[in-house]
């Protein structure tokens, strides 16, 4: 089968499309004809040498999710058929036309959807919603900062955030992805543009303070890390969640313990990948009962928002845009 393997860590330039064997189901696991599989920054980390991956999961062939058809089935599965359309999260092998997949990590591909959204939905939609209500604890009614609103989980925690009856909804991003995000219809109460916090620490809590909830934010998602540590303490409310799913912009930061206690704050650090079948089997069951009915209808309440498709050989291509940070939403590679 063709696939796209790691040379060696590196540029983009180290992603070489290649013939690998096919992979065979172990009990338990079912083989995925993939259609598309979505392109995160956990890729690139994998191509740069600089994120391990778990167990089991291939080393030189990244792709952490994926939309697709059943091709056949291990000891033990039950609930899936061939043929059976689905999506789900993986722990590395997406960039290939087969993959198998833990089959308690499968979720239905929505009714009527193409492959391209559906290939959209598992990593960004299950990091964002296990970030917010398993991990940030977010209710309705409460005020929830999302920082690069113009992401892949961005997006999602937007839509996820609204569909739960949270807010009032901040994000934080360029001006230009504030922009697209408003054009796009996304769920945001008021949004501030990312340059003013990394000037100003106490910027984001005068924000949300002053023209949103006094009591600051109850809930803040954020993927950049140590640039935005000491503005995300401010904006914090009393009791308020800080839930931390990336560190883009690093990831050692120097803290006043102090403010914590004072807030009674709740710091979480999550990762999925990470986590074990069993785990994320519960994660997928979780959002399948609680989100996946929101993505049908003539007019769903939740859709991925896509930004643009490459062909599974141009992934390197499609790497080189991820790292331009350009990109609105969701980068996929489509499998022919």
């Amino acid at each position: 089968m063709k696939a796209v393997r790691i040379r060696e860590p590196g540029g983009p330039e180290v992603l070489e499309p290649t013939d690998v064997p096919m992979p065979e189901p172990a009990a338990g696991e079912v083989l995925v004809r993939v259609r598309c599989a979505g392109v995160n920054r956990a890729d690139i980390l994998q191509r740069l040498g600089r994120y391990p991956v778990p167990a089991g999961s291939p080393r030189d062939i990244p792709g952490l999710e994926f939309a697709g058809e059943i091709a056949a089935s291990g000891d033990g599965v039950s609930g899936w058929k061939t043929g059976d359309r689905v999506m789900g999260i993986l722990g590395g092998g997406g960039y290939a036309e087969y993959a198998t997949v833990p089959a308690v990590q499968l979720l239905p591909a929505p009714e009527g959807m193409d492959w391209t959204a559906a290939g959209a939905i598992p990593e960004a939609f299950l990091t964002a919603a296990d970030a917010l209500f398993a991990r940030g604890r977010l209710r309705a009614g409460e005020c929830v900062v999302v920082h690069s609103a113009g992401g892949g989980v961005g997006t999602a925690a937007l839509q996820l955030a609204r569909v739960a009856e949270a807010g009032p909804v901040v994000g934080t991003a360029s001006a230009g992805k504030l922009e697209r995000i408003r054009a796009a219809n996304l769920p945001l109460d008021l949004g501030i543009e990312r340059g003013s916090i990394e000037s100003d620490p106490e910027h984001l809590a005068g924000a949300v303070r002053d023209r949103i909830r006094g009591a600051g934010a109850d809930v803040i998602l954020d993927t950049v890390g140590a640039p935005y540590w000491s503005a995300n303490i401010h904006a914090l409310a009393t009791l308020g969640r800080l839930v931390i799913v990336g560190v883009m912009g690093g990831s050692t930061v120097e803290a006043d313990l102090r403010a914590l206690m004072a807030k009674r704050a709740t710091v979480v650090g999550t990762v999925l990948r990470a986590r074990s079948t069993a785990e994320k089997g519960a994660v997928s069951e979780d959002f399948a009962h609680r989100f996946l009915p929101s993505f049908e209808g003539a007019e769903p309440a939740l859709r991925p928002v896509i930004d643009r498709s490459f062909a599974l050989d141009e992934a390197a291509e499609a790497h080189r845009y991820m790292e331009s940070d350009a990109s609105f939403g969701r980068i996929l590679l489509e499998v022919p």
